[in-house]
Order: C-alpha cells, then structure tokens, then sequence
C-alpha cells in the first residue's frame, strides 16, 4: 500500500504537486510513495467525480487528497470551504473518511506563483524589477497578491515569449521558498502533509 494518491485538476497543476511532494524538508514530512494523477475534464471533473475517481482506489493508498481551483470549476457562487465540504462528502461515502482532505485553491493554482521568492523573475524570464511592476498594476490597493492570477501569469509568459506548460509549473514549484507562502489554501495543505506524514524529528504543524 502506498502512501498517499492525489487528484488534481490539469497537468500544470500535477507537475507542480509532484515537485512539492518531493520537497520534505519544507513540509516537514518523511519521504512518501505518491502518486499525481489529473482529470481528464479538469476542475468540473475533479468537483464532480473526484470520490468516484478515487473509490477504486481505498485499499491501495493510505491517504487521498484532492485539489482543484475554485475559479473554473463551474459552481465559483460557492466559497472554497462549500466546495471542500461537497468534495469531502464524496470522499467519505466513497470509503475514504478521515483518511482523506479536499483543498480548493482560491481563485486558481497561480495565487501561489506571486510571493517574493527571488527565482520567480528568473523562472518566468523577466527581470524582476520590469515583473514586480506588472503584479503591482494588477493587484488591488490593500491586497499583497493579484485578484486574477492565472490572468497576470499568462500575461507575464506572452510578455516574455515563455510557453506556460506543466515543467515550467514543475520549476517553480521546485525553486520557489514554501516557508513564507500564507496562501490559505498552501497552508492548509502543509497542514494535512503534517498530520499524515510528519517526519518523527520534526515540529507538530501549525
């Protein structure tokens, strides 16, 4: 039985999981044996049928955990937490119970690619001054990060002739510092990585 089996929503998303599962250190959790699988109709899929998808698979994975962005996943009138809670439901009536957790990324996956880690300009190929000016002019006065993420990173990627694909996700999330992300959603999934996989040496989460 392997550790933990993920559903996520694209490839992009995947990618970047992979990554992060393979940064224990930052977690604070021991090596685990994962797989990264996503839904073939994206977030709609992975709202819909995620306790489906996932049913089959109880006896061969201790723990399940699925994540999706709340914009685009077709039901965006209900707040991240419903959206967790109907998930979950699906995951308990499939078998999993507290074996399980549901998180939705608040608007979409790219709300984690705007901090003030030093690798994103190099990562996304601007230099940083030229792209800390163009998150400034997109986010709101009073908030630390953008309202549309996914929109400012497509923008980011066509001003600097980079392809948005699942390795550039990949380097990001390899790069990138965890440490001072308070993204709820990221802290969220810290959280649950801790509780089921917490290093022996290493602090109780948060």
């Amino acid at each position: 039985m392997k550790d933990l089996v993920v559903l996520v929503a694209d490839k992009q998303m995947e990618a970047a999981l992979r990554q992060l599962l393979q940064r224990h250190d930052a977690f604070g959790i021991r090596p685990i044996e994962a797989d990264v699988f996503n839904h073939p109709r994206h977030d709609p899929g992975v709202l819909l049928e995620a306790g489906k998808f996932l049913s089959v698979l109880t006896d061969q994975y201790r723990h399940a955990l699925v994540l999706f962005d709340r914009e685009g996943c077709g039901q965006e009138d209900k707040t991240a937490e419903e959206l967790e809670q109907q998930v979950q439901q699906q995951l308990d009536a499939g078998g999993w119970g507290n074996r399980s957790a549901v998180v939705v990324l608040d608007p979409e996956l790219e709300i984690w690619v705007w901090s003030d880690s030093p690798h994103v300009p190099g990562v996304l190929g601007l230099p940083p001054r030229e792209l800390k000016q163009l998150v400034v002019d997109q986010t709101a006065p009073g908030r630390t990060k953008p309202d549309k993420p996914k929109e400012l990173m497509n923008k980011v990627l066509r001003q600097a002739r980079v392809a948005r694909s699942a390795a550039l996700y990949a380097e990001l999330a390899r790069k990138v510092g965890t440490a001072r992300c308070t993204d709820g959603a990221f802290l969220r999934l810290k959280h649950t990585l801790g509780e089921w996989f917490r290093c022996p040496t290493a602090a109780p989460p948060a």
